[in-house]
């Protein structure tokens, strides 16, 4: 059995119903029932908050079910974002949290993140016993399947909004400004920040444009969110807005529009969030971590700022473990997954957004004039879509290695850990270099899926 047969880089996630099964929630609940139930001195509670696709509810229910028949209270924060779920875990003593979500994926794919008791990404003990046991291997279990709660020793369920509208009031302290006066748009992909944004910045003084917040189930990042970026350029520039946030289905991440409508990426919002927190003496080491999917342009922008970039891995786990090795304070990824240490162990849409507004008004200037500092190389991505992506990815890396010294080009192919694609992305002096290997990788990938 592979580790990695059900959970990968973001959790357990495919299409609802087919992958992730209301009976395969029913036993991770069960697992992480029975395991907390076993470490702790009376009843073992976890948290579980859910984004807005129609399979969430069901999700939901089956986790608490198998929760609390293995002896663990289920508390329930309904319809939030995961970074709440990670701020709730950790600040009320939870033994775990798990939120129910997909993420940036469509409406019809569903998931399951699952948090330690410090709001990180579970430990790979405990998803190895899940694998196991959903494997229907029992001998980690004693060859003996788990037992059920009986009596006193039942779970319960908790309604817990108030955990919720604690975080909300958390995002609200986090201001040190008012903004009043200014205009901003939200987009909340139709997913779990629909509500939690407008009321965040409404709070703050903000006059707020909001899109995205009407779900229904199905919509959510249909043509919206930070992945379909579009739809907020619009209501910024139609409405001559300050600043737009768009998230994504579960607002762990954020790419912004400045006030003349050009995409802020998760590079960017490194680079004024690092500037700015240089000038206010934030900023530990004067260093950030970013990823390799992250432009050239970044760390030589940064470099003249005298801020030093260190290189990780893709992902947002692989960049708060370089975070926590380092000291840095700040890291991220290009797709907007942003991590803020002083307030956060998770990448948080909706802290971004708070961080971006904090150095937009205390710097006295538009979003637009704290990027003047930045360029960017050239650079390219795409996703091809698979079956299988190991046979997609034969030969590839080869390839690119070729195509790098041919093009002088610097190229990452690499199977996505939550969807069926492979990711390519090329970078370098010139962008007619990085299409041309970003088709000719593409072709042997899909040659090779044929």
């Amino acid at each position: 059995m592979s580790q990695n047969r059900y959970f990968g880089t973001d959790g357990f996630r495919g299409e609802a119903g087919a992958v992730v099964t209301a009976e395969l929630a029913y036993k991770i609940g069960r697992v992480l029932g029975w395991y907390y139930s076993r470490r702790s001195d009376g009843k073992s509670r976890a948290v579980i908050g859910k984004d807005t696709r129609l399979s969430s509810y069901m999700l939901e229910y089956s986790l608490a079910s198998g929760l609390t028949s293995s002896g663990c209270d289920a508390y329930i924060l309904h319809v939030t974002t995961t970074p709440s779920v990670s701020y709730v875990t950790r600040c009320d003593s939870f033994d775990c949290g798990i939120m129910v979500s997909a993420s940036h994926n469509p409406y019809y794919d569903n998931g399951i993140k699952l948090l330690n008791d410090r709001g990180e990404k579970m430990d790979g003990e405990v998803i190895s016993l899940i694998e196991s046991y959903l494997d229907g291997d029992l001998t980690p279990f004693g060859g003996e399947d788990i037992p059920f709660a009986r009596g006193r020793d039942i779970g319960r369920t908790v309604d817990y909004i108030s955990g919720r509208n604690r975080y909300i009031g958390h995002l609200i302290s986090l201001s040190t400004c008012s903004y009043k006066g200014l205009r901003i748009g939200l987009d909340g992909a139709n997913g779990s920040a629909f509500n939690i944004a407008r009321n965040v910045f409404d709070a703050l003084g903000a006059k707020t444009f909001v899109i995205g917040d009407s779900p229904d189930g199905t919509n959510i990042n249909e043509n919206i969110g930070s992945t379909h970026i579009e739809a907020l350029k619009r209501l910024v520039l139609e409405n001559s807005l300050d600043a737009g946030f768009a998230f994504d289905g579960d607002a762990d991440r954020c790419i912004a529009v400045d006030e003349q409508g050009n995409v802020i990426t998760g590079d960017e919002i490194l680079y004024v969030s690092a500037g700015y927190l240089k000038r206010m003496n934030a900023l530990a080491g004067d260093k950030i971590v970013c990823t390799t999917l992250s432009n050239g342009g970044l760390v030589k922008s940064l470099k003249k700022l005298g801020i030093t970039s260190e290189i990780c891995a893709v992902g947002d786990k692989a960049v708060c473990d370089a975070m926590s090795a380092s000291g840095a304070v700040l890291g991220g990824e290009r797709s907007g997954h942003i991590v803020y240490s002083k307030y956060e162990t998770t990448g948080d849409g909706l802290v971004t957004s708070i961080m971006l507004m904090e150095a937009v008004v205390e710097m006295k200037c538009p979003l637009s004039r704290l990027l003047a500092g930045y360029k960017a190389l050239p650079q390219i991505s795409l996703n091809v879509p698979v079956v299988d992506k190991t046979a997609a990815m034969k030969g590839v890396a080869e390839l690119a290695e070729k195509l790098e010294r041919e093009l002088s080009l610097r190229i990452i192919t690499r199977p996505s850990g939550t969807e069926r694609v492979v990711r390519i992305m090329a970078e370098g002096e010139s962008e007619e270099n990085c299409a041309l290997a970003c088709k000719i990788l593409s072709s042997k990938i899909l040659e090779n899926s044929n």
